[in-house]
């Protein structure tokens, strides 16, 4: 007997035939994709259950090498459907897990447990000498590398040889350096700050502070000398302050005044001091050298008479 829920279980059907076989194409005609399948639209429409048959037939749950689960027949073309879906899906799991490894942020508890590699037992919120020369081997940096001398500005260390826990993490989450890989790519980084004259003018008055010795209000001579060394390597009076610093007694220590106007003078006294003023504001100690050096290159000259 033919009743209305066999006759809705019969259209239902037809109209997923239907939509399996029929597509648009952009010209909006349709086309039967079945005449290009081997399974013809004329063989699924033969083959219809006949009106009150039995229920839809359900697709076998698959597993990921597309087969069934209950063991049944493939559909044809099934597989290596699955199993594109399947290597997509692997692929996409391995991008992110690449991307989990190669992960650039900035974590502090790494970056604590890298300062701890460098601490000792007995102090270990304190960076000192032995560790200190064991991080510039590490980071593959001389220690008298003026880029050590930037890292440490950076951090705000207060005392030369040494860093503290919070200056560390300070100095190094401002570079978002949590490893010695990262602050090695930064290297250059840091190098280049220099060429800034006024960041390269802060750092040249940091280090006096820095390298001073904490229960001396002046620095020593002997470390002023080896600073100017390393920030002005390239002045052509470097050499000559140096030793007219090393010969004057007087001048054991050199104050904060006098380490500022060295750079000022630098920067606007060339090397045969015809730019010099006799009537600036040179602290004593510059004018006292420029006397001196004059008196050495004209006893030079008489020396060694021009032919």
């Amino acid at each position: 007997m033919v009743t209305y829920s066999n006759i809705n279980s019969y259209i239902c059907y037809y109209r997923l035939v239907k939509r399996t076989f029929f597509s648009w194409n952009p010209y909006c005609k349709i086309r039967k994709i079945g005449d290009e399948n081997p399974f013809k639209f004329s063989n699924f429409i033969s083959n219809l259950p006949p009106i009150g048959g039995g229920a839809m037939p359900r697709y076998g749950k698959r597993t990921r090498s597309g087969a069934p689960a209950n063991g049944g027949d493939v559909v044809q073309g099934a597989t290596a459907i699955d199993d594109h879906h399947h290597h997509k899906r692997s692929r996409n799991s391995s991008s992110r897990r690449h991307s989990k490894t190669e992960d650039t942020s900035f974590s502090v508890k790494k970056c604590l447990a890298w300062f701890k590699e460098y601490t000792t037992v007995s102090e270990p919120d304190v960076l000192g000498p032995e560790g200190m020369e064991k991080f510039c081997e590490d980071l593959g940096v001389d220690p008298e590398n003026v880029v050590m001398l930037v890292i440490a500005y950076k951090m705000g260390a207060k005392q030369m040889g040494y860093f503290t826990q919070e200056e560390w993490i300070k100095g190094l989450t401002e570079l978002q350096c949590d490893s010695v890989y990262k602050l090695q790519n930064k290297l250059e980084y840091l190098r280049n700050l220099l060429n800034d004259p006024y960041l390269f003018k802060a750092i040249y008055r940091y280090s006096y502070d820095f390298a001073r010795d904490k229960d001396q209000r002046s620095l020593e001579t002997g470390c002023a000398r080896a600073l100017l060394g390393v920030l002005l390597p390239r002045w052509a009076l470097r050499a000559p302050l140096a030793e007219f610093l090393s010969r004057d007694a007087r001048y054991r220590v050199v104050n904060r005044d006098q380490w500022c106007n060295i750079l000022e003078f630098s920067r606007t006294v060339d090397n045969q001091l015809t730019t010099y003023d006799a009537d600036g504001a040179w602290p004593v100690m510059l004018d006292e050298f420029v006397e001196w050096l004059r008196s050495e290159r004209a006893s030079d000259a008489n020396m060694h008479p021009a032919s």
